[in-house]
């Protein structure tokens, strides 16, 4: 089972992540292989067969502890197929997510601006999540959110040690910046809002660090792959649903 209580809130103290029946972690060492394949396929090439992104633009917001070179495989492709990338900035994505938000808001709004259309977010992870809060923010601007593994119904649905890193990048915001976990409430209550954007949700059941359910919305479109979590950013898979959402996300 995951966390008790109320699930869009903040875990307890004693909650250490799902310890029943928790996700494959073993199961991330696909991560490599599944990168490997992707270089091989053709639909990685861009090809003229996959529809082109005419400079429709594009927002990529690495996972938690990841930063932008995480996401440059993924860059690199939407750049042959014609779509208009702007990296998140991020170089090590700890911080608490208000900091983040306000960090990002300015990039959507200028990627907007120079663009003249909305901006479709593809967030990997808690990128996922940070991206559905900051189109609810600005719905103007956005035309549609993308998650790859992203717990959108549970954020802290995950493997004990994912939760791990949780509980030391809430120390690390306590440090640095004087914030309890408790900052997050606000943005947890945003999380668990409808959402005001298209949303798509694309998840493995064979996620080794977040349970597949906790991807789950129904206010989302949710496309199942298979395959790491880690790897969701390089899996052909995925690649292959992105060529068909994209264009009209």
């Amino acid at each position: 089972m995951g966390r008790p209580g109320d699930r869009r809130g903040l875990p307890p103290l004693h909650y250490f992540g799902r310890t029943t029946d928790p996700p494959p972690v073993w199961l991330e060492t696909r991560a490599r292989l599944e990168h490997a394949r992707l270089l091989r396929d053709p639909l990685y090439a861009g090809d003229g067969a996959l529809p082109r992104g005419g400079g429709r633009p594009i927002l990529l917001v690495p996972g938690f502890m990841g930063g932008d070179r995480a996401m440059d495989t993924m860059r690199d492709w939407l750049l042959r197929l014609g779509y208009a990338v702007e990296p998140s900035g991020l170089t090590f994505n700890i911080r608490y997510s208000e900091a983040v938000l306000l960090t990002l808001a300015p990039r959507l709004a200028e990627l907007a601006r120079r663009s003249g259309r909305r901006v479709t977010i593809v967030g990997h992870s808690r990128g996922g999540l940070l991206a559905k809060v900051l189109a609810d923010r600005h719905p103007r601007l956005v035309q549609g959110v993308v998650g790859l593994g992203s717990p959108f119904a549970d954020p802290f649905d995950i493997h004990p040690l994912t939760m791990a890193g949780v509980r030391l990048a809430e120390a690390a915001n306590l440090v640095r910046y004087g914030k309890t976990a408790s900052v997050e409430l606000g943005f947890l209550h945003e999380l668990a809002a409808p959402a005001r954007a298209p949303l798509t949700s694309i998840y493995s059941r064979s996620d080794g660090i977040v349970h597949w359910e906790a991807c789950l919305r129904g206010d989302a479109t949710c496309l199942e792959v298979v395959g790491s979590h880690t790897g969701l950013s390089v899996n052909p898979e995925v690649y292959a649903l992105l060529a068909r959402v994209l264009p009209g996300a």
